[in-house]
């Protein structure tokens, strides 16, 4: 299978982690919560983790490729105020000031 289209996603914050299985069937997250989160990769859609905070989808069909990679990014979207979160590679996120004393 030839890859078309890459989504390159990157995961902020202290201790947030992504991995896969052997086969890249499964894609492994954890993102601060008590469990970790597992997600069934679609056949259409080859996942790779180059490092343990970037998250590269490929394949062929551009519908399936960008909305398992907005499934992924719904599991934790980047918050306003630190910018901890799932967002993709080249995403302009405004942040918010914080409480003014």
């Amino acid at each position: 299978m030839e890859a078309k289209l890459f989504c390159f996603l990157e995961i902020i914050g202290v201790g947030y982690k992504a991995s896969t299985n052997p086969q890249g069937s499964i894609l492994y997250l954890k993102l601060g919560f008590s469990h970790e989160i597992r997600l069934q990769v679609a056949s259409a859609v080859r996942v790779f983790c180059f490092k343990p905070n970037l998250i590269c989808c490929t394949g062929i069909d551009h519908q399936k490729v960008t909305q398992f990679a907005a499934s992924i990014k719904s599991c934790k979207p980047p918050e306003v105020y630190k910018g901890k979160g799932i967002q993709y590679r080249n995403e302009i996120l405004p942040k918010k000031q914080g409480k003014k004393k």
